[in-house]
C-alpha cells in the first residue's frame, strides 16, 4: 500500500518552492503572533485558547490541508502527467494511499508542531493546552488532506472548492452556526483536543464517540473514492 517512488515524487512537488513559501509562512505567523502576545500580554490560557482555536485550527490548519491535499496529485492531473504514473504497474490505490500519508506528513510538520510550540509560548501548556490543540491539529490534518485529496482527483478547481471549504465554512459557518457545527471538521478535531485538555480548557460542539466515528468515516471515503475517481481517469486515458 506504500510505494517510496510515488512518495518521493509527491514530497518533491509538495515543497517545491511555490508551495513551500506558503506552508513555511503561515506557521512562521502563528509564531510570531504567539510571541508578541506573550511579550506584550503575559501568559494567559484564555488568550492562549483563542488562538490557538481560532487562528490556528479554525484558520492555518485547513489551509494547509488544502495546500498539501489538493497539491499531492490535482497539479498532476492537471497538466496531464499522471497519466505517466498510471503507465506504472502501481495499483492505483496503492498511488492514492501513499500520496495521502504524504500529504498527510507534510500537514502534520506544517500544523501541529507548529501549534504545539506556539502553545509552550503562549501559556506554557498550562492546562495541557497546547498538547491538546496540537493533538487536535494532527486528527484534523488526517481529516483534511483525505477531504481534499479527494477533490483534487474530482475537480480542476479543488484549490478554490477547498479554499471556499476552509475560509467559508469552516472560519464562517463553523463558528457561527450552530446546526453546521456537527458537520465541521474543526469541531470534530476540537472534541478529541477536549478529551486530553483539562477540564473546561477546550469546549466542542460534538460528543467525542460522534467526532471520532465521523472523522474515520470522512477519512476513509475520501480515500476510497479517490481511488475509484483514480480508477476511472486510467480508463478514460486508455479509451
Amino acid at each position: 500500500m506504500f510505494n517510496p517512488t510515488v512518495a518521493r515524487l509527491t514530497y518533491r512537488g509538495l515543497l517545491g518552492r511555490r508551495r513551500a513559501g506558503i506552508l513555511f509562512a503561515l506557521p512562521a505567523l502563528l509564531i510570531v503572533i504567539a510571541l508578541a502576545i506573550r511579550m506584550l500580554a503575559g501568559a494567559d490560557d484564555a488568550t492562549a485558547s483563542g488562538i490557538l482555536g481560532g487562528f490556528a485550527l479554525g484558520t492555518m490548519v485547513p489551509l494547509i490541508g488544502v495546500i498539501a491535499g489538493t497539491g499531492a496529485i490535482g497539479p498532476e492531473i492537471d497538466d496531464g502527467s499522471v497519466v505517466y504514473l498510471l503507465a506504472k504497474p502501481v495499483r492505483r490505490s496503492t498511488i492514492v494511499f501513499t500520496k495521502l500519508l504524504v500529504a498527510i506528513g507534510v500537514t502534520v510538520v506544517f500544523s501541529a508542531v507548529p501549534v504545539l510550540v506556539a502553545g509552550f509560548v503562549l501559556n506554557g501548556n498550562s492546562q495541557q493546552i497546547a498538547v491538546a490543540y496540537a493533538l487536535a491539529a494532527a486528527v484534523a490534518s488526517i481529516a483534511y488532506s483525505a477531504l481534499f485529496l479527494f477533490l483534487g482527483t474530482i475537480t480542476r478547481h479543488a484549490v478554490v472548492f477547498g479554499l471556499v471549504y476552509a475560509l467559508v465554512w469552516e472560519a464562517l459557518f463553523g463558528n457561527l452556526v450552530p446546526g453546521a457545527r456537527t458537520l465541521s471538521v474543526q469541531q470534530w478535531a476540537l472534541a478529541v483536543g477536549q478529551r486530553f485538555g483539562a477540564e473546561g480548557a477546550i469546549t466542542s460542539e460534538v460528543q467525542l464517540p460522534l467526532a471520532v466515528f465521523l472523522l474515520v468515516a470522512v477519512t476513509g471515503l475520501a480515500t476510497w473514492y479517490a481511488g475509484r475517481r483514480l480508477k476511472a481517469l486510467t480508463l478514460a486515458g486508455e479509451e
